[in-house]
C-alpha cells in the first residue's frame, strides 16, 4: 500500500470526522424557536420534557388554584349567599362559561400583542389578585356554611351588598386571569416539543395524556383538601390556600424560564420582509380557512360540553341528599364526590397511552394510535351514557325517598348510599379522556403555529358556550315547569324535583350531537397531510 493510498485514507477520515459534527449539529438544531434571550435553541438544552415539566408543575397549581372555588361555588351561593338552588346554579353555569370563554381573548393578547410567556405571568397576577379578595369577600362574610340550618336561615341572614358585589367582582377577576392563563400555558407547554421531528412528535401527543393526568392529580387534591376545609373549618382559609398556590405556581413558571423554546415571530414571514397591512396575503387566507374548517366540530361538541356542566352542579346537589357516611363518624362531602371523575382520569390515561395507544399503532400505523376526532366521538359516546346513568339513579333515588316517606323533609338524609353516584362520575371520568384531551390536541394542531393559543382558546370555549346552553336550560325549564303551582324540576327540595327529567332530555341532546358530529367528522381533512 502506497503513501498515496495512507494519505487519500486518512483524509477521507478526517472529512467524515469533520462532517459528523456538522450532521449532529444540525439534528440538534431546532428551527423556529429561540431561548429567552432570543438566541437559537438547540434540543440537547431545551425544551422536550424537561420544560414541559415546569408547566405541567404550574398547571398542577393552577387547576388546584380554580377548583378550589368552582367545584364548591354552588354551596356557598347556597349557604353564606343564600341563593336558591335554581339561581345558584345558574350563576355558577355563567361564572364557569365566562371563564371559558375568557381565553378567546387571552389568547388574542398573547398570539397579537405579548407572546404566551408574557400572558401566563400577566394572567397569574391577575389571578392572585382575585383570589386574594375572594379571600377578604370570604372573610367578611360568614365563615362557614354551618352558620345556616337551610336555605331559609341563610336568607334570613344575607350579607350586605357590599359584600356580594366584592365576591362576583373577586370571581370574575379570577375568571379574567384564568382566561389569560388556560390557552397559554397548554400551548406553550406543547410548544416545548417540535411536533417536525419523529420523536418529538410522539412525546407531544403523548404531552396531551399527561397534561390532562396531572391536571387531574390538582383537581384532585382540592377536592380532597379544600371543599374538606371550606365545609368543616372555613371558607376565608379555603379561598387563602388557592391563592398562595397560585402565587407558588407563578415562581415555578419563573424558574423554568432559562430551559423554554419560545416561538421566533419573525421567522413566520418566509421572505422577512414587511406586508401592506391593508392587504389580505395568501397566509392570512389559509389561517381563516384553517379555522372556519373547525366550526363544525366546535357546534357539534356544545351538547358534549352542555353534559359536562353537570358536574359540579346538579351531581352535587343529588349527592348532598344521599348517604355519604364513607367511614362512621365522616361524612365525604358532596363536592368531593368529583373526585370520582378524577380518579377515572388518573387511571385511566395511563391504560391509554401506555397499552390502548401502543396497541392501536400497530393496527392503524398511525403516531397517536387512533385519529383525534375518532377520539373525541368516542367520548360523546361515554358522556351519554353517563346522562342515562345518571337518570337511572336519580329515578332510584326518588323512589326511596317517597317509600321511607321524605318526601316533604329535604333536610332528613335519604337511606341511599352516596356510591350509587359513582357510574356516572367514572363514566364522565372516561368521557373527558377521550373527549377533552382529543379536543385539546385537534384545536392545537389544526390550526396555523402562530395561532395555537387561539386554537387551545376554541376548545375552551367549547366548555364555555356548554355552560351557558346548561344555564339557559335550567332557567327556561325552570320558567316553564313551576308555573299553575306545580313543582319545578329544579325545586329546592330535590326529592319533589325532578332532575331525573333534565338528565334524560341531555341524554337525548347528547345523542343528536352525536349524529350531527359524525357526519362532519366523516367528511373532515386533516390540516399536515393527516388523514381520518
Amino acid at each position: 500500500m502506497t503513501i498515496s493510498h495512507l494519505s487519500n485514507i486518512s483524509s477521507g477520515t478526517e472529512r467524515s470526522s469533520a462532517a459528523t459534527p456538522l450532521i449532529e449539529a444540525e439534528a440538534d438544531s431546532f428551527n423556529g424557536s429561540v431561548d429567552y434571550k432570543g438566541n437559537p435553541v438547540h434540543r440537547s438544552t431545551s425544551g422536550g420534557w424537561r420544560s414541559a415539566s415546569f408547566i405541567i408543575a404550574v398547571e398542577v397549581a393552577e387547576r388546584f388554584a380554580y377548583y378550589g372555588i368552582s367545584s364548591n361555588l354552588i354551596t356557598y351561593l347556597t349557604g353564606p349567599l343564600g341563593q336558591s338552588t335554581a339561581s345558584a346554579a345558574a350563576n355558577v353555569n355563567t361564572w364557569s362559561g365566562t371563564a371559558t370563554l375568557l381565553p378567546l381573548l387571552g389568547a388574542f393578547v398573547a398570539d397579537s400583542f405579548l407572546g404566551r410567556y408574557r400572558t401566563i405571568i400577566a394572567a397569574s397576577l391577575i389571578y392572585i389578585l382575585g383570589l386574594g379578595l375572594l379571600t377578604l369577600a370570604a372573610t367578611l362574610t360568614s365563615d362557614s356554611v354551618h352558620d345556616f340550618q337551610n336555605i331559609k336561615d341563610a336568607m334570613l341572614s344575607a350579607p350586605s351588598q357590599f359584600q356580594v358585589t366584592l365576591f362576583f367582582f373577586s370571581i370574575y377577576l379570577v375568571a379574567f386571569g384564568q382566561g389569560g392563563h388556560r390557552p397559554c400555558a397548554l400551548a406553550f407547554g406543547a410548544d416545548q416539543f417540535d411536533g417536525q421531528n419523529p420523536k418529538e412528535s410522539k412525546s407531544k401527543s403523548s404531552f396531551f395524556n399527561w397534561w390532562y393526568f396531572y391536571s387531574s392529580v390538582g383537581i384532585n387534591l382540592t377536592l380532597v383538601v379544600m371543599v374538606y376545609i371550606q365545609d368543616n373549618l372555613s371558607w376565608a382559609l379555603g379561598f387563602g390556600i388557592p391563592c398562595i398556590v397560585m402565587t407558588t405556581a407563578l415562581l415555578i413558571l419563573l424558574l423554568g424560564s432559562r430551559t423554554y423554546r419560545f416561538l421566533n415571530k419573525a421567522l413566520l414571514a418566509p421572505d422577512g420582509s414587511s406586508v401592506d397591512q391593508n392587504v389580505c396575503s395568501v397566509s392570512d387566507v389559509e389561517d381563516t380557512k384553517a379555522l372556519l374548517k373547525l366550526v363544525p366540530i366546535w357546534i357539534t361538541s356544545l351538547a358534549y360540553a352542555t353534559v359536562f356542566a353537570q358536574t359540579t352542579t346538579f351531581f352535587t346537589k343529588q349527592g348532598a341528599t344521599l348517604d355519604r357516611t364513607i367511614v362512621s363518624g365522616f361524612k365525604i362531602p358532596a363536592a368531593s364526590l368529583q373526585i370520582f371523575i378524577g380518579f377515572a382520569i388518573i387511571l385511566f390515561i395511563p391504560v391509554y397511552d401506555r397499552i390502548v395507544v401502543p396497541i392501536a399503532r400497530g393496527l392503524t400505523r398511525k403516531p397517536s394510535g387512533i385519529t383525534m376526532l375518532q377520539r373525541i366521538g368516542t367520548g360523546m359516546v361515554f358522556s351519554a351514557i353517563s346522562m342515562v346513568t345518571a337518570a337511572l339513579v336519580e329515578m332510584k333515588r326518588l323512589e326511596t325517598a317517597k317509600e321511607h316517606g321524605l318526601v316533604d323533609l329535604p333536610n332528613v338524609t335519604v337511606p341511599m348510599s352516596i356510591w350509587w353516584l359513582v357510574p356516572q362520575y367514572i363514566l364522565c371520568g372516561i368521557a373527558d379522556v377521550l373527549t377533552i384531551v382529543g379536543l385539546q390536541e385537534f384545536c392545537y394542531d389544526q390550526v396555523p403555529k402562530e395561532l395555537r393559543s387561539l386554537g387551545i382558546s376554541l376548545y375552551l370555549s367549547i366548555l364555555g358556550v356548554g355552560n351557558f346552553l346548561s344555564s339557559f336550560l335550567v332557567s327556561v325549564i325552570d320558567e316553564t315547569t313551576s308555573g299553575d303551582g306545580q313543582e319545578s324540576w329544579f325545586a329546592n327540595n330535590l326529592n319533589r324535583a325532578h332532575l331525573d327529567y333534565f338528565y334524560w332530555l341531555l341524554a337525548g341532546l347528547s345523542a343528536v350531537g352525536f349524529i350531527a358530529y359524525l357526519c362532519f367528522a366523516r367528511s373532515y381533512i386533516y390540516s399536515r397531510g393527516n388523514t381520518i
